[in-house]
């Protein structure tokens, strides 16, 4: 069978002709159906700013039937630069969508970020953030650019050793 799907321009970069996908049917929830890209448009639709994808599924027991909406997950190649985070570390603050990450010291820095897809309990950040990146997982509001903070786990001294001293010589 011939499938035809609209990939958002944003991820039509890697789709290939031979590449893999699945597809999932609302009628089928526990059911898989795998197709192979046969070919794409070449071009992105200035109109919908998507890439025509062309997939050719095998149908041999009738199940996938013309006109059905179907989910499509095409095994691309993951992105060295997406970070991916926990939906709770994204910050609302004046200055835009912002992520808390523990810096040099120990202290906070905000660092603005760009979000590409959400996917349930995690963000993908497209710019902003580094794979190396030390995150602030359910930060307070209260939380502010240079506040001195401890790791959970770590232990005290190795606080003390950072300059952070104990929470009696901070105050």
């Amino acid at each position: 069978m011939r499938i035809f799907v609209k990939v958002p321009q944003k991820m039509s970069a890697g789709i290939q002709a031979g590449m893999t996908a699945e597809l999932r049917l609302p009628q089928y929830p526990d059911k898989t159906f795998k197709a192979v890209v046969a070919t794409t448009s070449g071009a992105i639709n200035i109109t919908s700013r998507t890439l025509l994808v062309e997939l050719d599924a095998d149908n041999p027991n009738d199940l996938l039937q013309p006109g059905t909406y179907a989910e499509v997950h095409f095994n691309l190649p993951a992105n060295p630069d997406i970070v991916h985070v926990p939906t709770s570390t994204l910050l609302f603050l004046e200055h835009g969508l912002e992520v808390a990450v523990i810096g040099q010291g120990s202290k906070i820095e905000l660092k603005k970020v760009t979000l590409g897809r959400i996917l349930g309990t995690q963000v993908e950040v497209l710019n902003g953030l580094t794979p190396s990146d030390r995150v602030v997982n359910s930060p307070p509001d209260s939380l502010a650019e240079g506040d001195v903070v401890r790791i959970a786990g770590e232990p005290a001294q190795a606080s003390k050793e950072a300059g952070l001293g104990t929470e009696a010589e901070r105050h």
